[in-house]
């Protein structure tokens, strides 16, 4: 229920509505009320309770809703149903469209000063932002939707919090992105507010961070959690994403069969779902448990059809994220040329300000095909960019990799004292595990 206007305006409102019909205060007072609290109440000089209020709605024959706020019932109902729209559009994928839809919600929910509508609308500009990649825009709509929830109970404000989290995360801001994932989970558990639905979203949403900075053990405590609150959880989307983030922590583990049945869970319940995204990236993962598990053909299926379904949708930093992995792929089966292309295009396509993982992939990959051709200029010029990246967003485990190729180049062309150092960085690379801000793994919630 949105907050009603102060006494005098309802007042007011009460006096001009019995006036206009013709009534007089005995006839809108009875049976219930006395003509005096009407006179009271019309003058301001008394605040009328849910029971007044709906009494006098009743007698006056207009909406509870319109009476306390002076908002007209039908066009409360009528923004709310395009919210739903909205939220439908984007689910589908169609992110640009979605973002028109929820600006002008947002600008006539400011107009009628519908708090719990505009707090919708920053998060659906915010989840918009995030698919057609500009990082900042959407960080400063979750931020303005977390602070417009600031009176409501934390489970109600984690959507935003977890989508100022993930803007973070893409533009690889990996540690502080796992500092407000921790923090809430365990302010949510410490504080016994065990929502299923906010908790499995924190959890899903923290694996992806945990595996980038080499945090292995706590991704899959997290994964672990994940699937525990899957049956509690109310939202099917949710239980999808889980999945999916589910599967990078097994086949970290070595446990290809497993994820790729978490990743078809997920498939088939975004198809249920429709929203065409996000089973994009069911395959895009898909391609990648493909691709580690030596299946080459069938990840290069997976992740053509990942590309295709995103950039029809011109979800950009996605598209971007899933032509890196292609582009893995197809290197691995000697179509090295078209790879090229397709990561100098991502590179093009990328800003400085998102997708510095992928960008540091795409750098990677890169030198090694720069090797190959025997161009060792080339190969170390992307290896220290991709170096300079990964250093910035803080991925241990990449980073070790990273130093491992780079020191191999040095010593391959004679710089035997420089590919010590570049060994000798990657090995504190990887003696040195992947931590968080907050250091202590946050609290369990009683499962």
């Amino acid at each position: 229920m949105s907050e009603r206007d102060d006494p005098g305006v309802i007042g007011r409102r009460v006096q001009q509505l019995r006036v206009e019909r013709g009534l007089t205060q005995k006839q809108l007072a009875e049976p219930a009320y006395t003509p005096a609290y009407i006179s009271t109440l019309e003058s301001g000089r008394v605040r009328p309770s849910d029971d007044a209020l709906r009494h006098l709605a009743d007698r006056l024959g207009v909406g509870f809703e319109e009476l306390a706020t002076g908002r007209p019932a039908h066009l409360v109902t009528d923004l709310r149903l395009r919210l739903t729209e909205a939220q439908r559009t984007l689910a589908t994928g169609e992110a640009e469209e979605a973002a028109e839809q929820y600006a002008r919600l947002l600008a006539e929910s400011d107009a009628l000063d519908l708090g719990e509508v505009r707090a919708a609308a920053l998060l659906g500009l915010g989840e918009c932002a995030i698919e057609t990649g500009e990082l900042s825009a959407a960080r400063e709509y979750f931020e303005q939707a977390e602070k417009d929830l600031g009176g409501v109970p934390l489970p109600a404000r984690v959507p935003a919090l977890r989508g100022r989290a993930l803007s973070h995360y893409l533009a690889g801001e990996l540690r502080y992105s796992v500092y407000l994932l921790e923090s809430a989970i365990d302010e949510l558990n410490r504080g016994g507010l065990h929502d299923p639905d906010a908790l499995l979203l924190l959890y899903a949403s923290v694996i992806g961070p945990y595996m980038d900075m080499g945090a292995h053990a706590r991704a899959a405590q997290a994964a672990e959690l994940a699937l525990a609150l899957a049956p509690q959880a109310g939202d099917p989307a949710l239980v999808a994403h889980m999945h999916r983030s589910v599967a990078r922590t097994l086949l970290a583990e070595g446990r290809a069969a497993e994820a790729d049945a978490s990743l078809a869970k997920a498939a088939e319940l975004y198809r249920q779902l429709q929203i065409r995204t996000e089973l994009a990236n069911c395959h895009w993962m898909r391609g990648y448990v493909y691709a580690q598990n030596g299946q080459l053909e069938r990840a290069e299926e997976e992740l053509r059809q990942a590309l295709a379904m995103l950039s029809a949708k011109r979800a950009a930093l996605y598209s971007s994220q899933a032509a890196v992995e292609l582009a893995d792929v197809l290197h691995k089966r000697g179509k090295s040329e078209e790879a090229a292309a397709i990561l100098e295009d991502v590179l093009a396509d990328f800003s400085p300000e998102r997708g510095a993982l992928h960008s540091a992939a795409a750098h990677r990959l890169l030198g090694i095909i720069a090797e190959d051709a025997r161009d060792t200029d080339a190969a170390e010029e992307h290896y220290v960019r991709a170096l300079s990246l990964l250093e910035r967003a803080g991925a241990v485990g990449d980073l070790a990799d990273l130093c491992r190729l780079l020191g191999d180049l040095y010593r391959r062309t004679g710089r035997v004292e420089a590919a010590l150092d570049a060994y000798r960085t990657g090995l504190g690379h990887r003696t040195a595990p992947g931590t968080t801000t907050l250091g202590p793994a946050p609290a369990q919630p009683p499962l």
